[in-house]
This record gives C-alpha cells, structure tokens and sequence, in this order.
C-alpha cells in the first residue's frame, strides 16, 4: 500500500525555514521537533533566502511591471486574431498554398 504524502501549509513550511535560519537548533534538531526530514528544511530554508527579496521590491515597479504585462499579453492576443484572420482570408482568396 502506498502511504500518501504528507502536505504542509506555508505557514508552517515558513515557521520552520525561519527557525532554521535563526541557527539556534540543528536542522537534525529541527527535523525531530516537525518531524520533517532535514532535506525538505534544507530546500524551504534555501527557497525562504532565495525569494526574501521579493518582499523588498518597491510596489511603483511591481506594478508598472505588471501592467507592461497586460499590454504584452493584449498585443499577443490581437496578433493571434490578425493571424486567424489572415489565414481565413488567404484560404478564401485561393492564394494559400
């Protein structure tokens, strides 16, 4: 029978990361304690450090970012309907070959 995986919530995979970040315990300590195996507090620790920046980023640009990112996506779309269009008309005309 195949045991199911267990899932843990952010908040607590964020609790763990930071107390293993503080350095106060072992991660072997801390393993014991969650009863999480010690490679899985080793990858939230490293995903927490990674993307701390991120929580930095000065809002202005993160949302001029993300409406550069709605004109992108507006403009793909209006080219994906010119090509349809294109292609319907090419094989109307007969010049698509």
């Amino acid at each position: 029978m195949n045991p199911r995986r267990k899932q843990y919530n952010a908040k607590f995979k964020a609790r763990v990361a930071i107390e293993a970040i503080k350095e106060r315990h072992t991660i072997a300590e801390i393993a014991s304690k969650y009863e999480v195996h010690a490679s899985q507090i080793h990858k939230w620790k490293r995903q927490l450090l990674d993307q701390a920046m991120d929580l930095f980023v000065d809002q202005r640009k993160r949302k001029e970012a993300e409406k550069e990112q709605d004109i992108k996506d507006e403009l793909f779309q209006k080219i994906g309907k010119l090509n349809v269009e294109l292609d319907w008309l090419k094989k109307k005309s007969g010049l698509d070959d």
